[in-house]
């Protein structure tokens, strides 16, 4: 796999492939594994499918003569995939993790898929099963996915990588601006979020930190929650609760991306669609192409956003036909960019006291550093925008 230079991690920059929910392969194929059951690996947390419960599952499906199959170690560890091939082709086999599986936010995300895939859309397209010709399985209380398998190489933190990304998002606006569908959509974002501030109340026995630090991690975290009230407030003055609403990516980063070349060849991950104002996507977007982390210690990362990669990002969409950002939208951007960023490491930290692999405090304290930067620097990098 090629990740590229820099340290990655899940929804904020380029993430590792154990935190990715990828339907494709980046660089080089992973490890060949035949599936094993759950029992037979003590020690690990990762599901697995049992044999019994692979061969009930693919006789759903017109697969043809399998000829290997091998685990494909990637994403949420409660959700077991494998990679098959067959005289068809090759597909990959998901079991949604306990809690991804509400069948009408699934349903949802189908809806999404095959709109954008009727329409040419750049993605790992869904299987039907062969009885019903629906696109998911429903079997033993459990609820599968069969797709395409898509070959494709990493981000590899380039502008013109940036720039294809944001070009691609405003192809997925675009084609999904007229999309009425008959299931009811989730709700909620980052934006304005009620229920943040009990998440980083907990934060602080979360994490655990002793000395220094750990004295100092109650005001770091009450500096972000005026941080996050303050961006909230200031995009709400841009105008973003009056906004058009339109279904929405909802977690556009580099890890649900598959590149060749120039161009993406297939856009990931759907389960967080939703419907709410295309300025959370351009400014999520906008931040997870634009951040900087080197190496494995959060206290020396970059405070700095890539600015060539983020109006590179920027650029990408405005200039696609009928996708301009509005001067309202460009204000917003880079308060929009804040509470993205503090909800994305404050949910996981809260959570399990880290984000991935990283202590959770020195991760933090590196939002809090890159926080103070945006809000800085937010008046030029919207002006940035504006002159592109």
């Amino acid at each position: 796999m090629n990740e590229g230079p820099s340290r990655s991690v899940r929804g904020i920059g380029d993430p590792p492939a154990a935190e990715t929910d990828d339907i494709g392969r980046r660089g080089e194929p992973a490890s060949a594994e035949s599936p094993s059951s759950s029992s037979a690996r003590a020690g690990s947390r990762r599901e697995a499918f049992e044999p019994f419960e692979l061969a009930a599952v693919l006789s759903h499906y017109d697969t043809g003569v399998i000829e290997q199959i091998r685990e494909f170690p990637r994403g949420s560890s409660k959700s077991p995939k494998v990679v098959i091939r067959c005289e068809r082709g090759e597909f990959l086999l998901k079991r949604r993790a306990p809690g991804r599986d509400d069948l009408r936010k699934v349903n949802f995300s189908h809806a999404v898929q095959l709109h954008l895939g009727a329409r040419g859309f750049p993605l790992a397209r869904l299987v039907r099963e062969r009885r019903r010709h629906n696109t998911l399985l429903s079997l033993n209380g459990r609820v599968y996915e069969l797709f395409e398998f898509v070959n494709g190489s990493a981000y590899d933190h380039s502008r013109e990588l940036a720039e294809a990304a944001g070009r691609e998002l405003a192809g997925f606006h675009r084609n999904l601006a007229d999309l009425h569908p008959d299931w009811s959509p989730p709700a909620g974002s980052y934006h304005n979020s009620s229920r943040i501030q009990a998440h980083m109340e907990v934060i602080p026995q979360r994490v655990g930190a002793s000395g220094a630090e750990g004295a100092a991690l109650p005001d770091v975290i009450a500096g972000l929650q005026r941080r996050y009230t303050e961006a909230a407030r200031r995009a709400e003055l841009a105008g973003v609760a009056d906004w058009p609403q339109q279904v929405i990516h909802g977690d556009w980063h580099p890890g649900n991306m598959l590149f060749r070349g120039p161009q993406v060849i297939a856009v990931l991950d759907f389960d967080s669609v939703r419907m709410a104002p295309r300025a959370l996507d351009i400014a999520g977007g906008a931040l997870q192409f634009s951040i900087s982390m080197q190496g494995d210690d959060p206290d020396i990362w970059p405070i700095e956003l890539d600015e060539d990669r983020f109006l590179a990002f920027c650029h990408g969409y405005d200039r696609v036909s009928g996708c301009t950002i509005s001067t309202a939208e460009i204000e917003a951007v880079p308060w929009l960019m804040i509470e993205s960023l503090i909800v994305e490491a404050v949910i996981p930290i809260a959570a399990t006291g880290s984000f991935a692999t990283l202590e959770g405090g020195a991760f933090i304290r590196m939002v809090g550093r890159k926080v103070d930067w945006i809000e800085s620097n937010a008046r030029r990098l919207a002006d940035l925008i504006a002159a592109g």
